[in-house]
């Protein structure tokens, strides 16, 4: 029951935070009217508080490692209200003022969530060690596909039940109900003993090997964002197929999630990088290949979502259970370091919205509306052919990462491992 309330845990952040990613561009410029090139501002100036409050997060958790309880209940309060409100707002005079104050709640409500959750990785394995950090990381990634899965779904169903406004009001009443559902079942993981450790430093996270994976999180966060941002409208205003951009993101999770038992094992075999460096060139051959579709290629399309879906359960798994494996190695306490981890990611997708929403506009893309050969072309080689560049980076970072960051044994004793 331990590793299925982790689970759940993280399905709750999970369905929170597809949302934020996916469901937001075209709320807001659908149901709030607001422009592309001002979301893109909005999401980048979270980012910029998320910079100063995601590692200040992290060393509160660090600082008060009774209060990892009380930390558990006020995220999942935080999304418990802060959702409502985002998906009730109504357009008119303010509206963008009046969406930047919900997101701050709910930016912060997630990072104070996943902080803890990621930050804690050596204090809720059952079994100290890499395979110990390893397995709990399928289980927590296993409930972050299955929330991304149930909130990739939802506003469809929702509609189909009869909501209205693309289902995103009840949407909202529902991801409030789903947080304190789970604030109450997964009490007991947050009881458990936290382990101590030292406080990271620059020296301290470099001598860990943490500095490089940083940077490949950063890094590999890019095409992952910009895939993510982009995806609903590709699949509508690209290739025309109105109505199954929600099945056809459930099938692109769906296989990531039947994927991380796959990549589990393999990386038992053959280690996390050699892992990697198969799962990596199967998300570029998908980018290319996503080049190359028009209207209609739904099949093709489909397969590309299985075949990329597939390479992110490896990285799910892997990244965040790595760069853990390092930290508990060096003994360093881990949630300040994961909020810089959390920062790196949530940068990552700020930077790919205040990058290509302003470009689709400046191009002449509207969401929902016929659009000039050159406007789709732009959405084409902001949703395929940059995200390959990109991922080519990340692939050569892989590459260059040294075996003995990525294939610890761990510290011979638990206690020297970081919370």
């Amino acid at each position: 029951m331990h590793h299925l309330r982790v689970s759940l845990y993280a399905l709750m952040l999970a369905a929170a935070g597809i949302p934020l990613y996916i469901h937001l561009p075209q709320f807001a410029s659908i149901n709030l009217g607001i422009g592309l090139g001002t979301v893109g501002v909005i999401l980048m100036v979270i980012r910029v508080i998320d910079l100063v409050q995601d590692p200040l997060i992290g060393w509160a958790i660090d600082r008060w490692p009774r209060a990892q309880l009380g930390f558990g209940l006020l995220a999942a309060a935080g999304l418990a209200a802060g959702f409502p409100m985002l998906f009730l707002l109504d357009p008119g005079p303010g509206v963008a003022g009046r969406l930047v104050a919900v997101l701050v709640l709910l930016f912060t409500a997630y990072s104070l969530g996943s902080i803890l959750l990621y930050g804690r990785s050596a204090s809720l394995a059952e079994r100290s060690g890499p395979q110990g950090l390893v397995t709990l990381a399928a289980y927590r990634e296993g409930g972050t596909l299955a929330g991304v899965i149930l909130a990739a779904i939802a506003p469809a169903a929702l509609v189909g039940l009869g909501a209205g406004a693309f289902g995103y009001p009840a949407f909202g009443l529902f991801l409030g109900a789903l947080s304190l559902a789970v604030a109450l079942i997964t009490l007991p993981i947050w009881r458990r003993p936290v382990l101590p450790g030292a406080a990271p430093s620059m020296a301290g996270l470099a001598g860990a090997g943490a500095l490089r994976l940083l940077a490949l999180a950063l890094v590999n966060s890019l095409p992952v964002a910009i895939t993510s941002t982009l995806f609903l409208f590709f699949v509508e205003d690209r290739l025309g197929l109105v109505g199954l951009a929600g099945p056809l993101l459930t099938l692109f999770f769906l296989s990531a999630g039947l994927s991380v038992p796959l990549w589990t094992a393999v990386s038992r075999r053959i280690g996390s990088r050699g892992t990697l460096l198969i799962s990596m060139p199967l998300s570029i051959a998908g980018f290319i290949w996503a080049a190359f579709l028009g209207p209609g290629d739904l099949v093709a399309f489909a397969v590309i979502c299985l075949a990329a879906g597939a390479a992110l359960g490896a990285e799910m798994v892997l990244l965040p259970a790595m760069f853990s494996v390092a930290l508990t190695q060096a003994g360093l306490q881990a949630s300040l370091a994961f909020g810089i981890w959390t920062f790196a990611g949530k940068l990552g997708l700020a930077l790919a919205a205040f990058l290509v929403m302003p470009l689709l506009e400046w191009n002449g893309f509207v969401p929902g509306q016929t659009n000039t050969p050159a406007a789709l072309t732009t959405l084409t080689l902001a949703y395929a052919v940059l995200p390959c560049i990109l991922k080519l980076g990340a692939l050569g970072l892989v590459m260059h990462l040294p075996d003995a960051h990525l294939e610890s044994k761990g510290p011979a004793d638990p206690a020297q491992a970081g919370g």
